[in-house]
């Protein structure tokens, strides 16, 4: 059952902590394993970070063979719903079908990598959809990191994705289609690249409570790397 009272509701999109399977952008980087352990570490502080928001439901939507490893994951405090059909534009729709269909909700989806958010991003995201059909969240590397809407529009995610180098323009482009007034939330990077990893660990060790899981393992991994280069240790 749904919270009663609650018309914002955040919701992570993520798959299973598996090798292969997460953050396979940075393999030049980071082992399969090691990858994993981030992931995870990235996924914890999310999902605390949506929780840090006043009246909030928290849910993660992710493909349904990973359901069960992420519910546990979630230890009971985000409801886990299995999307309908394959690929992160199938995850979308199914996001603003399940939570915004036939009801008055603000439903933002976002990124499971983004720990490093400030929570005025997302407070101001829900203000901004308060006045507009749609809001994003735009990167610099022409996608975006988070999209919401107070309605289901089924054909806005097709073939689409957040994180690569057009969806943002093609988002863009099916809203403007379909006269829906947009909004903005601040641009912001994603965690796919070496230089995002050693831009996230370097803000992180000046701030590490604002994700204190995903900074101690990035220190224990940058004092790994440090001392494999010096030949003192290893990975």
């Amino acid at each position: 059952m749904r919270p009663s009272g609650r018309d914002r509701v955040l919701v992570i999109m993520a798959k299973a902590p598996r090798p292969g399977a997460v953050k396979t952008r940075l393999a030049s980087s980071l082992s399969p394993a090691a990858a994993v352990v981030f992931y995870c570490c990235l996924l914890e502080d999310t999902l605390t970070l949506a929780r840090s928001l006043g009246n909030v439901e928290v849910a993660i939507m992710c493909p349904e063979a990973d359901t069960s490893e992420l519910a546990q994951l979630a230890n009971n405090e985000a409801s886990v719903v299995a999307q309908k059909g394959e690929g992160l534009a199938a995850g979308l729709t199914s996001v603003f079908a399940h939570f915004a269909e036939g009801e008055e909700r603000r439903v933002i989806a976002f990124n499971s990598d983004s720990p490093h958010l400030p929570p005025s991003v997302l407070e101001d995201a829900f203000e901004t959809l308060g006045a507009h059909d749609i809001v994003i969240g735009p990167t610099h590397d022409g996608g975006y990191y988070l999209v919401g809407a107070k309605a289901s529009h089924p054909a806005l995610f097709a073939n689409d994705g957040m994180g690569t180098s057009s969806a943002l323009e093609r988002l863009l482009s099916r809203a403007r289609a379909r006269e829906l007034s947009l909004g903005f939330a601040d641009r912001f990077y994603d965690i796919d690249t070496a230089e995002d990893l050693s831009r996230l660990a370097g803000e992180l060790r000046l701030d590490p409570a604002r994700a204190p899981r995903t900074a101690a393992w990035l220190k224990e991994w940058g004092d790994a790397v440090a001392k494999l280069r010096t030949g003192t240790g290893d990975l």
